[in-house]
Formats: structure tokens, C-alpha cells, sequence
């Protein structure tokens, strides 16, 4: 008899783990956000919505970009939470994003967001160009600090440059796209390829990622590391000899977004993601990385970074970085691929 109720206690428990089990659901998410943030926003979606749980799939914003146009016929994503526009704009084009107004969207700046109404994605937060500087290696090798990005065409700077290599990474890509746009493009003819010809020269290594030439620069491997602000910041919080220089000329940048990828059989929990991915709460998250945040006056003074920033963004063309990215990466490739980071 005791045995029976055993039993019969060990079953109903185990229907019951079945049933809340088969009542979770499950998103999939593709982000090329850093690994410390994800982390720390998932664990704050969980907290509030502990039934969907949340499968990352994470990598660089071309690697993204490329594995969700490679999926098209066959999608595995549901959502799309912290890729670059640059990138999103050409998912855009396909057809492969669901347009959702999420419930605080009123509360995202217009330039921060896609324009269509109910808009196909939105910003989370802004990520601009920065260039680390190590001041100690650099006096060891008599460098001096450069001010512009005319200035790291000297020679002085031969072979102590890295930046990351645009074909996989959305800091990369942002950055050729605001040189042609500030300096022209004119199809591979004008002054911002003659620009990138020469910064070629001086650089060692195109970098798979956004955050490693900033690494580099932080650990004295190379003196100087375009990167973007986020990892500039934290690297010199950590306390490394770095400075942080944004180029006089002006920055290029890039949203970090978000997007319902279309034909998700899980819609209403990607639209709940939204929700909350779109809240006070989570930008106040995002606040704690980024100097500008899609929703304003939501992120704190972040040391390091000058009170103007914003200022500093040059005016980007999303639908021109968009249409062009093919054409644009392509030339790229052909000119200076032979320094990009072997992935091998």
C-alpha cells in the first residue's frame, strides 16, 4: 500500500514538471550583442516572464545578417534583439522582419527607430566610434596621439593599427560607410576609398569583431584599436592604459535593434519580448553600457564619455548603407581582405 502511494506520487509529480514544461515557450534569438549584456538582460526578461525561455544565438552582426539570409527559406530565428540596422535594413529588404509597434514605443526618439508604421524594428541603443589609444605603449615607441582620422594615414602609425573587418562585423561596416559618406563613394572611385587605401598601409589586422581591436589595444598587442564606445569604456574602467579618442571629423554609428523575424510560429512571445526589451526597464539596462539609449534621458553620464557625443554622430544613410552593402563589401574585399583575421 505505502509503495503504491509512492508511485502514484512519483507519476502525478512527474505529470505535473511535463505540463509546466510543455507550457514554457521558446524563442530563439539571434544577437550580436556582447556576451556580459545578453546575459544580464536575459536574466532580467526571466525574472519577469519566467515561461519563455530564451535560446541566444550570438556572433558578429555580418555573421548574423549572413546565417538569417542563408535561413531565409528555412527559418530557425524568431527573434532578432541587438543587430545592427546596417544590417536589419537588409532583412528589410527581403521581407524577412514582421512589423510590431511594442507598448512603449512612443517612448523611442523617431531617429531611432524604422519609420514605417507599425515600424520593423527599433533602437535599443546607439553604438558610435571610438578609437582606443595606448598611452603606454605608445611612449615606449615615441607615437604620438592622433586627434582625426586624417591623422592616422601618417606613417608613424605603420603596422600598429587594427580595426574590425566590416564583412563580419556591424562596427566594422559602420565605420567604411561613414568614411564613404563624409569623404564619397562614387562607386569605388572616390576620396573615402583613396582614404582606406591609405589607412590600409598602417593596419596589421582586420579583426572579426567589433570589441577586439579596442582588446588589443587595451593589452598593448598593437598601440591603436578602432572600436566602438561600449568596449572603450569598459576596457578603461578596468583600469587599461588607454585613452579614448573620437576622431574630430566626426563618428560613424549604428543602432543596435531589434526585430520580430516574419513567419515566427511563436509570435505572441516574441511580441511579449518586445514589450518588455522596449521598456524603461530594460533601456535603463542598456543605459548602463551605452551613452545613448533609444528611449532619452534614460542612460547615466558614463565616464569617458564626452558630454557632446551625440553631437559627434554624423548624419548616417541607413538605406544607403542598406542598398549598398553588397556592392560596398564586395569592393571592400577585393582591396584589402588580405589582412583580415583568419577564422580558421
Amino acid at each position: 500500500m505505502y509503495l503504491r502511494k509512492v508511485l502514484i506520487s512519483i507519476s502525478m509529480g512527474l505529470l505535473y514538471s511535463m505540463s509546466a514544461w510543455a507550457e514554457k515557450s521558446q524563442l530563439t534569438v539571434y544577437t550580436a550583442l556582447e556576451t556580459d549584456q545578453i546575459k544580464a538582460y536575459q536574466r532580467a526578461f526571466n525574472k519577469a516572464y519566467p515561461d519563455i525561455q530564451l535560446r541566444i544565438v550570438r556572433d558578429s552582426t555580418g555573421v548574423i545578417v549572413s546565417k538569417l539570409l542563408a535561413e531565409k527559406n528555412n527559418p530557425k530565428a524568431d527573434v532578432i534583439w541587438g543587430v545592427a540596422i546596417t544590417g536589419l535594413g537588409v532583412l528589410k529588404q527581403q521581407g524577412m522582419l514582421e512589423p510590431y509597434a511594442p507598448a512603449n514605443l512612443s517612448n523611442i526618439k523617431e531617429s531611432y527607430r524604422d519609420v514605417n508604421n507599425p515600424p520593423y524594428w527599433w533602437g535599443l541603443d546607439v553604438t558610435g566610434a571610438v578609437v582606443c589609444f595606448n598611452t603606454v605603449e605608445a611612449a615606449k615607441r615615441n607615437i604620438p596621439k592622433p586627434e582625426k582620422w586624417a591623422d592616422l594615414l601618417d606613417p608613424v602609425y605603420r603596422g600598429q593599427i587594427v580595426m574590425p573587418d566590416p564583412t563580419s562585423s556591424g562596427t566594422g561596416y559602420f565605420d567604411v560607410v561613414s568614411w564613404l559618406q563624409m569623404l564619397g563613394d562614387d562607386q569605388g572611385r572616390g576620396d573615402g576609398w583613396r582614404f582606406m587605401d591609405e589607412l590600409h598601409k598602417n593596419i596589421a589586422q582586420y579583426t572579426h569583431s567589433g570589441s577586439k581591436p579596442c582588446n588589443m589595444a587595451a593589452t598593448g598587442e598593437y598601440v591603436l584599436g578602432i572600436s566602438f564606445e561600449y568596449r572603450g569604456h569598459t576596457n578603461k574602467m578596468k583600469g587599461a592604459p588607454i585613452d579614448l579618442i573620437f576622431p574630430a571629423e566626426g563618428l560613424g554609428w549604428d543602432v543596435e535593434a531589434f526585430a520580430i523575424h516574419k513567419g515566427t510560429k511563436n509570435l505572441a512571445a516574441a511580441k511579449t519580448l518586445a514589450d518588455w526589451a522596449s521598456s524603461t526597464e530594460a533601456m535603463k539596462l542598456y543605459g548602463k553600457s551605452f551613452a545613448i539609449t533609444g528611449q532619452p534621458n534614460v542612460a547615466p553620464k558614463l565616464a569617458n564619455i564626452p558630454d557632446d557625443y551625440e553631437q559627434r554622430l554624423i548624419k548616417m544613410d541607413f538605406d544607403y548603407a542598406a542598398k549598398e552593402r553588397d556592392r560596398i563589401l564586395r569592393e571592400w574585399s577585393s582591396r584589402y581582405a588580405n589582412k583580415s583575421e583568419s577564422t580558421k
